[in-house]
C-alpha cells in the first residue's frame, strides 16, 4: 500500500518503499521524543524541515503538521516538491539556522 507524506501530501509508490529511509518518522517536538507525537514524511520534506527550523522553533511554533504546512518558510519548497517525483534532494542549512545554532 502506498504511503502519503503528511507534509507535502505526495504519494510514495510501493516500489520506492524498498528504500527504508524514503519515508521517515518526524517527531513534532524534537528532543522530547518520549512524549512527542510523530508524523511520516518523505525524506526530502524531513530534510527540509530540519534545514530551515531550529529544534526550538519546531517545539515552540511548528509542532503540528498544519503549522508546518502553513509556515511561510516552507511555501516555496512545498509548491516545488508537490510537482516532482524526487525522493532525494540536496538541502543546505539556511543562514537562519546557522545564526541560531552557530
Amino acid at each position: 500500500m502506498p504511503t502519503t507524506c503528511e507534509l507535502c501530501r505526495r504519494i510514495i509508490p510501493d516500489e520506492k518503499l524498498r528504500d527504508p529511509q524514503v519515508v521517515q518518522e518526524h517527531h513534532l517536538r524534537p528532543e522530547e521524543r518520549a512524549e512527542s507525537p510523530t508524523v511520516m514524511l518523505c525524506r526530502p520534506c524531513h530534510k527540509q524541515i530540519h534545514a530551515v527550523f531550529t529544534n526550538d522553533e519546531l517545539r515552540a511554533d511548528y509542532d503540528t503538521i498544519s503549522a508546518l504546512q502553513a509556515a511561510d518558510r516552507l511555501q516555496d519548497y512545498l509548491g516545488w516538491i508537490r510537482n516532482t517525483e524526487k525522493l532525494d534532494i540536496q538541502v543546505s542549512t539556511s543562514n537562519h539556522i546557522r545564526e541560531r545554532t552557530g
